[in-house]
């Protein structure tokens, strides 16, 4: 944990999955805008993380595992005990699991359910009833553009975003009259751990160049503060490549998505650990 000035008169928010990719830039983009942050995630990284992380603001860590019940409640406690409202909050937190649905372990994608799915509304119930009460409130969620698209070889991952971005639209009408803005941040392929986490180095996306997190993050933080619903964020190539996914019928969506995520669809030669991890 670090942290800097107390009675900081900066805006607090939380953000989730932070330790490293698009949670820690968007750690970034609110400290450089003037909030003070609670960053957490399940990996030692965290408290590097709020070490770079604090300069000129109050930087809190929280190391849990966010794919329990327990671990959102701690989280939940952690916020609690700081005495702060939030004022943003970036659900962040994903896993993805790459491979055929017959051949990849259900234990590994019943947990992608848990940390993707269950505890982003786990999260979101708890920080959205405060916001209520106080009639004010930004709630950013990170999807994907896998959301508008099938995904082979990515079903479970795909759908779980599919599920963010409809829980994100619905939400954001219902809490609207309440003062509180709710966006669906979109990234396509980012440079992360992601792929490689999801066992997909060997396929034709996990070794293509990908999107800036840091890019990423900034057009999220600013679709977020303007109170969008939601953004494509990235390069200009995902930005067409979101946009053609709204107007194409599903049968060429899910062929190209096959062909970038299929397993072995990559080069030969795989470095087991390539230099975007």
């Amino acid at each position: 944990m670090a942290s800097s000035k107390k009675g900081s008169t900066r805006q607090f928010a939380v953000v989730t999955g932070a330790s490293s990719g698009i949670g820690f830039e968007l750690a970034k983009q609110f400290v450089e805008n003037g909030f003070d942050v609670l960053i957490a995630a399940e990996d030692d990284g965290i408290t590097e993380a709020a070490r770079t992380l604090a300069d000129g603001a109050q930087v809190e860590s929280l190391k849990v595992d966010l794919a329990t019940y327990d671990g959102v409640e701690k989280l939940y406690a952690k916020i609690q005990s700081l005495g702060r409202p939030v004022d943003a909050i970036a659900i962040n937190a994903g896993v993805g699991v790459g491979g055929e649905f017959t051949e990849t372990k259900l234990e590994d994608e019943l947990n992608l359910i848990n940390l993707n799915v269950v505890s982003s509304v786990h999260l979101a119930k708890r920080v959205a009833r405060d916001m209520v009460k106080r009639g004010s409130g930004r709630i950013l969620f990170t999807s994907s553009i896998a959301a508008i698209m099938p995904a082979p070889f990515e079903a479970v991952y795909g759908a779980s975003k599919a599920f963010l971005s409809s829980f994100a639209e619905a939400i954001r009408n219902e809490l609207a009259d309440a003062g509180i803005t709710v966006t669906s941040l979109m990234p396509g392929p980012t440079e992360t751990h992601f792929f490689h986490r999801a066992g997909m180095d060997d396929t034709r996306v996990g070794q293509q160049e990908k999107d800036d997190p840091a890019q990423v993050a900034r057009q999220g933080f600013e679709a977020m503060m303007a109170g969008k619903s939601q953004i494509i964020a990235g390069s200009l190539k995902t930005k067409l490549m979101g946009a053609a996914a709204r107007v194409l019928p599903d049968k060429p969506k899910v062929q190209a998505h096959r062909h970038l995520s299929e397993p072995g669809s990559g080069s030969v030669d795989v470095d087991p650990e390539p230099e975007h991890q």
